[in-house]
């Protein structure tokens, strides 16, 4: 950090996150039916919007260059994970019991989409 600037307020938050997914009706069952988040909006089989709480997205899936491509090998660039932040240990546990194959992280749980990126969702209360 160069010394006259200042640091970002503790409270700042990152609002939503766009992935690439090889199968959008599989990436969609997941992110919709498996994790809770609502549809907002789809455009064909090419993008669709979800969000939670009637934001009007949270998260984007698209496949724009990514329809039917293999799992990036390891050493790939590109978002490995990321974090949802869920109110209370309540919501975490009513995703936990729809999510197959979470691992258990005390507060938190970690699940992969069907593109294998970690989706972590944790409890903030």
């Amino acid at each position: 950090m160069q010394k006259d600037s200042k640091p970002l307020h503790p409270d700042v938050r990152i609002g939503h996150v766009h992935l690439k997914v090889a199968d959008l009706d599989r990436a969609l069952s997941f992110y919709r039916d498996v994790l809770g988040f609502a549809l907002t909006q789809r455009y064909g089989r090419q993008a669709a919007f979800l969000s939670a709480g009637g934001y009007h997205h949270h998260i984007g899936l698209n496949t724009w260059g990514t329809a039917g491509a293999p799992q990036a090998p390891a050493d790939a660039v590109g978002l490995r994970s990321f974090d949802i932040l869920l109110p209370q240990g309540a919501d975490l546990r009513v995703v936990a019991a729809r999510v197959t194959d979470a691992a258990e992280l005390g507060n938190a749980i970690e699940t992969r989409d069907p593109s294998a990126t970690i989706a972590r969702l944790i409890a903030r209360g």
